[in-house]
């Protein structure tokens, strides 16, 4: 089975280079690196340029809009971005003000309408201004709500706005049976998986740093939640992040 993590956050240097080769060895082929501000995106940006099958995006995440958009998009021309994103609305924390927060998440989607990329979007307790800015500034052709923590409800919706939905180690903690459910409502063509390491590891690893190559146990989560076989989400997530990414086609594609 072939693996792609399309959600996780690498250093550049050797401590990044050692984690894909672990990602690797554990049959996850390809990553996505993904920017959460203009420094990090720049970071994602040299990782995949020195990974033949790594991939990269550039955004500004919601604990970080106050530091506005400089930078970002210079780097969305950059042959390795694939994405813009993160981006998006986190009422949890509220590190940035809110208004600014959903100025700034306006603003990207705009960009990966100008730039015709993918959105990557990040929501945390904030549900009902993510699907109005969405619907406001239109749900660009291509776009995934990373790290989705909803339950059916909200996965509907999202699924009625066009969007994927990626699911990360938390579908694997014993208090997500919410999050399981709406993992069984979703069609396995709009699923994906991540891990967003070295955020949210899987169990048994939960409370240790998070790595790519422990995507396989998320996908295995996964198909158990939505009585799919481990084989059939390995393969359809990876053609999902494909398309969604709009990356070079494998040769067993």
């Amino acid at each position: 089975m072939r693996w792609i993590d399309h959600h996780c956050h690498l250093e550049a240097g050797p401590s990044g280079d050692a984690l894909v080769a672990e990602a690797r060895a554990a049959g996850v082929a390809r990553l996505i690196v993904v920017g959460t501000d203009g420094a990090q995106s720049r970071q994602a940006v040299e990782v995949a340029a020195a990974h033949e099958g790594v991939w990269a995006t550039a955004g500004v995440h919601p604990h970080d809009a106050s530091g506005g958009l400089d930078g970002i998009a210079e780097l969305l021309d950059r042959p390795e971005v694939v994405a813009v994103g993160e981006c998006g609305l986190d009422y949890h924390y509220d590190h940035s003000p809110r208004p600014v927060q959903r100025e700034v998440f306006a603003r990207q989607i705009g960009l990966a309408h100008e730039h015709d990329l993918a959105l990557v979007i990040h929501t945390r307790e904030a549900w009902e201004d993510t699907f109005e800015i969405l619907a406001a500034e239109g749900v660009p052709e291509r776009a995934v709500l990373h790290c989705f923590t909803g339950g059916p409800r909200e996965a509907r919706r999202a699924l009625d706005l066009g969007l994927s939905l990626s699911f990360s180690g938390i579908v694997t903690f014993k208090r997500a049976d919410d999050l399981r459910e709406a993992v069984a409502c979703c069609p396995l063509e709009r699923v994906l998986v991540e891990t967003d390491s070295p955020y949210l590891a899987p169990e048994p690893h939960r409370g240790r740093p998070n790595r790519p190559a422990l995507v396989p146990l998320v996908g295995a989560a996964v198909a158990r939640a939505g009585g799919w076989s481990v084989e059939e989400v390995a393969e359809t997530t990876w053609r999902n992040a494909e398309r969604l990414y709009r990356l070079p086609p494998s040769p067993a594609s």
